[in-house]
């Protein structure tokens, strides 16, 4: 037999056990060095290292912590995991289809520190993608007022929140969900013991309000990140409600 072509880069780049075990945690979230070690047992320089060979193939990348700006989050970019892995699929048979997100369900808390741009933001993409089995909701540790740029970068794609409430997580004490997911890194500090969830997750992303100066395209730019964050939340609660029977979410506060 003739092998015409090499195995896919991508295979080749996950092929290692341990940088296929650091992918599956990015999946969940954004985790720093040490955070990946403590979970995978290895060595922080093996784990760095790895780390970086999977940042040179494109499929995770860093950012600065803002509350520890000595530290970094590190964030799997599902988007080309997705288009290398349809590349893969293609190379094996052009009839492969992608899985789908029907059928998503489940509760889902977003938290930031003012709730003021992205977990409300958050929210309103996930009640915009999720369908009806999906119910959302946000809080902020030190809430404020929701930033009119917020509302105009999501009107832009057609979401309204200009309805949204601002709330103190506390409102949600004593209530379950199925993920909490914190949006920026002071908050995940702050909030140490968030209301209980099936999974806690944390996504890395800036406070637009602090772009200096501040503007709308700030804000723009964390809808886009948004959106692909909640697009690929959808079909993880679509398989976690497949997984537990589907059961039906109670209403949010």
């Amino acid at each position: 037999m003739v092998v015409a072509d090499r195995s896919p880069a991508l295979l080749r780049v996950l092929a290692h056990d341990l940088r296929w075990a650091i992918v599956r945690l990015l999946a969940g979230g954004d985790l720093r060095v040490r955070e990946v070690v403590a979970a995978t047992g290895e060595a922080p320089n093996l784990v760095t290292y790895h780390l970086a060979q999977l940042k040179a193939a494109g499929l995770v990348w860093a950012r600065r912590s803002a509350a520890d700006g000595r530290d970094s989050y590190y964030a799997l970019d599902l988007d080309a995991v997705a288009v290398a892995m349809e590349g893969v699929a293609r190379d094996i048979h052009p009839g492969l289809p992608a899985a789908g997100a029907a059928g998503a369900a489940g509760r889902v808390l977003f938290i930031c520190s003012g709730n003021s741009s992205r977990s409300q933001m958050a929210e309103g993409w996930l009640r915009h993608l999720g369908g009806p089995g999906v119910v959302a909701a946000s809080g902020g540790t030190d809430p404020t007022s929701l930033h009119p740029h917020a509302v105009a970068a999501m009107a832009e794609h057609g979401v309204d929140i200009s309805g949204h409430q601002v709330k103190h997580v506390d409102v949600f004490a004593g209530q379950s969900f199925d993920r909490v997911i914190t949006l920026c890194d002071r908050a995940r500090e702050a909030c140490p013991e968030p209301p209980a969830a099936a999974a806690l997750a944390h996504w890395s992303i800036p406070n637009p309000a602090e772009a200096h100066p501040p503007d709308l395209d700030a804000f723009r730019a964390t809808a886009r990140e948004l959106r692909t964050r909640v697009r690929y939340l959808v079909p993880a609660l679509a398989e976690s409600g497949r997984s537990s029977g589907g059961r039906t979410p109670r209403n949010a506060t």
